[in-house]
C-alpha cells in the first residue's frame, strides 16, 4: 500500500502502513505529532486522527480496538472533523477486511471468565454501569429515564414522544389486557413497568439488580401513584417466582451471557408457562461476533450482542412459538444521535463529575454505538413469542399502528391517579 505525504522516519512510515493494512483502506489522515499526516494514495479523508506520538501509533497497530478506545479516553488521540462519520468510515474499513487479530479470541474468552454473568458477577458487572448516579443519566436520558432504543413513528418525533412510542409498541405486540399480571426482568429505572400499569391496566412485578435505578423506580412509583400496582424487586432475574400471563424484558439479554440462556428460558417457562406469552428486546447482530473488548473493558462489562439464531436458545428448549421479529437498528441510531447531542450539551458537567477520562471514554462508547447502529454492525431485535397453548394474537398486525401510535389512542386504565 503506498502512502501519500509518507512519513520522514522509516519506522513511523512502517507504522502507518501496518495500521491501514490492519483497518483497510479507510478514508482517514494519521497525523503524529503537529505533522501535515498520511493518507491513503487515492482516498480522500473525511477526517483526521492527529496522535500524539510514536508509542501510541505502535500501541494501534497491536490492538486498534483498545489501542484507539484507551489512547482517546486519555487524550493521546484526538480527532478533527466529524466524530461519528469517522468510526463509521472505519468500522465500513474494518468490516470490509475481516482480519480477525489472532489474540482478539484468546482476550475475549478469558474476559468471559472474568466477567461471567453468575449471581455474583452480574450484580458486578450492572454496579459498574448502571450505579453510575442517577443524575449522570438525568442529564441526557428522556424525562422518563428509558436507557434503551426508542421508536419514532415520524422522522420529526422528540425522544421523549419516541419512548412513550416505543413502550405502547411493547405494549401493543403484548396484547396486554386490564387485570393481567406481567414481570419484567431487569426494568431499567421502572418506566415501562409504570405505563403498562398506568396505561394498560396490568400488575406489574419488576426486578433489577441495580441499587440506584430500584430506589428510583420505587420513589416514582409512589409519587405518581401506582404503588399498589407496581412492586420493583432488587433481586436477579434468576430468582423471578410466580405465574404470569406476560414475560417482557427490554435491554438486559445483552448482560445475560450465552451460557446462561437456558437458566433465563427456565423462567420465562417456570412463569408463563404454555399459555404465556413474552417479548426479548435486545441488541444483537447479523452473525456470531465477539462484542467489543473496549467496551466490555470499560464501559458494558459482561456484555454480549447475539446473532438471532443464538437468541433462540433461550425459546426453544420449552417449545415457545415465535410470532413476530422487528429489527428496529435504524431507531437505535436516531435514539443514540439524540444522546449524544444531549450528552455533549453537558459534556462539562459531565466532566466536572467524573473527570476528562470518563467524559471522552462516554463519548466515545455513544459515538461508537451510532456508527455501529448505522453501518449494520449492531442490530436491535424484538422478538415477541408465545407458549403453545396461548390464544391471546389477532390475525394481523394492524393494532400495532392504528392512530400511529398517538398518546390520545393510548388506553388509560389509572384509577389510581383519579
Amino acid at each position: 500500500m503506498r502512502i501519500n505525504q509518507a512519513p520522514s522516519h522509516r519506522w513511523d512510515r512502517w507504522l502507518v502502513r501496518r495500521l491501514f493494512q490492519a483497518i483497510g483502506p479507510a478514508p482517514i489522515r494519521v497525523a503524529l505529532g503537529g505533522g501535515d499526516g498520511f493518507v491513503p494514495a487515492g482516498i480522500s479523508p473525511v477526517a483526521t486522527v492527529r496522535i500524539r506520538d510514536r508509542r501510541t501509533l505502535a500501541q494501534l497497530v497491536l490492538d486498534p480496538e483498545i489501542g484507539f478506545g484507551e489512547a482517546y479516553a486519555e487524550g493521546r488521540i484526538q480527532v478533527e472533523g466529524d466524530f461519528v462519520r469517522f468510526l463509521e468510515v472505519v468500522y465500513t474499513s474494518i468490516g470490509n477486511t475481516r482480519r480477525p487479530f489472532w489474540y482478539s479470541g484468546v482476550v475475549s474468552k478469558w474476559m468471559d471468565w472474568l466477567q461471567n454473568n453468575t449471581l455474583r458477577g452480574s450484580l458486578a458487572n450492572i454496579h459498574r454501569h448502571y450505579d453510575l448516579g442517577n443524575d449522570f443519566y438525568k442529564l441526557w436520558l428522556d424525562h422518563e429515564m428509558v436507557y434503551t432504543c426508542a421508536y419514532f413513528p415520524s422522522s420529526s418525533a422528540t425522544l421523549e414522544e419516541a419512548q412513550i412510542a416505543k413502550m405502547d409498541h411493547v405494549c401493543r405486540k403484548l396484547q396486554l389486557q386490564p387485570g393481567e399480571t406481567v414481570v419484567e426482568a431487569g426494568c431499567g429505572w421502572g418506566a415501562l413497568a409504570m405505563h403498562m400499569a398506568r396505561h394498560y391496566g396490568v400488575l406489574v412485578k419488576a426486578f433489577n439488580i441495580s441499587k440506584e435505578q430500584i430506589f428510583y423506580a420505587r420513589r416514582r412509583a409512589v409519587e405518581i401513584g401506582i404503588s399498589d400496582r407496581v412492586e420493583f424487586i432488587e433481586d436477579d432475574y434468576r430468582n423471578v417466582s410466580g405465574k404470569f400471563d406476560a414475560f417482557v424484558s427490554v435491554g438486559m439479554l445483552e448482560h445475560v451471557g450465552l451460557s446462561h440462556y437456558r437458566e433465563l428460558g427456565n423462567v420465562i417457562h417456570r412463569t408463563i408457562g404454555d399459555s404465556g406469552r413474552g417479548l426479548l428486546h435486545f441488541i444483537g447482530r447479523n452473525y456470531h461476533e465477539e462484542f467489543s473488548r473496549w467496551i466490555r473493558k470499560r464501559i458494558f462489562p459482561g456484555a454480549y450482542a447475539p446473532a438471532l439464531a443464538e437468541a433462540m436458545r433461550v425459546l426453544e428448549p420449552w417449545d415457545y412459538s415465535v410470532l413476530d421479529v422487528e429489527n428496529l437498528r435504524l431507531h437505535y441510531a436516531k435514539t443514540l444521535e439524540h444522546w449524544l447531542d444531549r450528552f455533549e450539551r453537558c459534556s462539562h458537567q459531565v466532566a466536572a463529575m467524573y473527570g476528562d477520562w470518563f467524559q471522552r471514554a462516554w463519548r466515545l462508547y455513544l459515538a461508537g454505538s451510532i456508527a455501529a447502529f448505522r453501518t449494520g454492525r449492531l442490530q436491535l431485535f424484538q422478538v415477541l413469542f408465545a407458549g403453545s397453548q396461548c390464544r391471546e394474537f389477532p390475525w394481523t398486525r394492524a393494532h400495532l399502528y392504528t392512530d400511529a401510535q398517538s398518546v390520545e389512542s393510548r388506553p388509560r386504565w389509572t384509577h389510581a391517579m383519579s
